[in-house]
């Protein structure tokens, strides 16, 4: 990583100021107004301190879990468990989502401008994307398994319950959620982000932290006031990114 200079900042502003511009004017809403303003702070920060390299995995996380949001849309709305505001994603969603990450980043950015311990920044780096690998793999469990989910089973007690019960699991979900941490893990890897073995490292903490996301919610979600869905985001990507960084400690 290089230590940002002025031209830096002004590209990560005006990309954002372009890029979230047209979101706001799209047909189509991805982002509520305060979610897009929030959205442009997460984008400069990320470019500032990762580069387009980081960027480009936000973006990916974005697209992939904002389009795995519609999928089966109409039969979830029918059902009453279709995300809230059709899919449009708030401040809350901006943070729960991408808070642990963007944690990381500017942690990589402060040991690159201290030049201090410098064989922390692979490990952050890993916890940035393995952040993202857990939200995305639990947004497409969530979501196919809403969609298409054909038995669905409540985790602590493998009874069956309705699709979209809180702390349920289906085996399409569960799929589809390994399946979304190794893409976005394959795209950490060709960006030069983390290393091959780092894939496996992501889709392994992505999978052992939406397995204890389930297993909130199906325990103390509702019974605990403070711990709201966006609070529970934050807990399982810093589970997903301590389990990576763990993981690339032990098995360097």
């Amino acid at each position: 990583m290089q230590i940002p200079t002025a031209i830096d900042w002004l590209v990560a502003i005006v990309l954002n100021s372009s890029l979230l511009g047209v979101a706001a004017v799209a047909p189509k809403k991805l982002l509520t107004p305060a979610g897009l303003a929030h959205a442009w702070i997460l984008g400069v920060l990320v470019w500032v301190c990762l580069g387009w390299q980081g960027y480009l995995l936000v973006m990916f996380y974005f697209l992939a879990g904002s389009s795995v949001t519609f999928i089966g849309k109409a039969q979830k709305e029918e059902l009453g468990i279709a995300e809230a505001r059709s899919g449009a994603r708030g401040p809350g969603n901006v943070w729960g989502s991408a808070l642990v990450g963007a944690t990381c980043a500017i942690g990589v950015l402060y040991l690159t401008v201290q030049q201090q311990h410098l064989d922390w920044i692979p490990l952050l780096l890993l916890g940035f994307v393995a952040s993202f690998c857990t939200k995305l793999s639990d947004t497409c469990g969530t979501e196919i398994g809403k969609a298409y989910g054909q038995r669905t089973f409540l985790i602590t007690t493998l009874k069956a319950v309705p699709r979209g019960t809180e702390g349920a699991i289906s085996l399409e979900g569960t799929l589809a959620g390994v399946v979304g941490s190794i893409a976005i893990a394959g795209v950490g890897w060709a960006v030069g982000l983390i290393s091959p073995i780092g894939i496996l490292y992501c889709a392994i903490a992505a999978f052992v932290a939406t397995t204890v996301e389930s297993l909130i919610g199906a325990t103390v979600e509702d019974k605990i006031p403070f711990l709201t869905h966006d609070i529970v985001n934050i807990v399982n990507t810093l589970i997903g990114a301590i389990v990576a960084i763990l993981l690339g400690l032990i098995w360097v």
